[in-house]
């Protein structure tokens, strides 16, 4: 019985270290996220200028 479990436990620690993960999901995600930030600056690119230069005008003022 103890043989068996240590076979079990060593089948499955095999297995968990040879995972590496989903890196393709991964660089998904990561070209998914720049398309979405370029696509949001060139809609709002002049809305966004104009946001900041108010805020930046209201801080700077006495």
């Amino acid at each position: 019985m103890i043989d068996r479990i240590t076979r079990l436990y060593t089948k499955a620690s095999l297995r968990l270290s040879d995972e590496r993960g989903d890196v393709p999901g991964w660089v998904l995600v990561a070209v998914m996220t720049a398309g979405l930030v370029t696509a949001l600056w060139l809609v709002a690119d002049t809305q966004l200028k104009t946001v900041l230069q108010r805020a930046l005008t209201s801080v700077s003022k006495p």
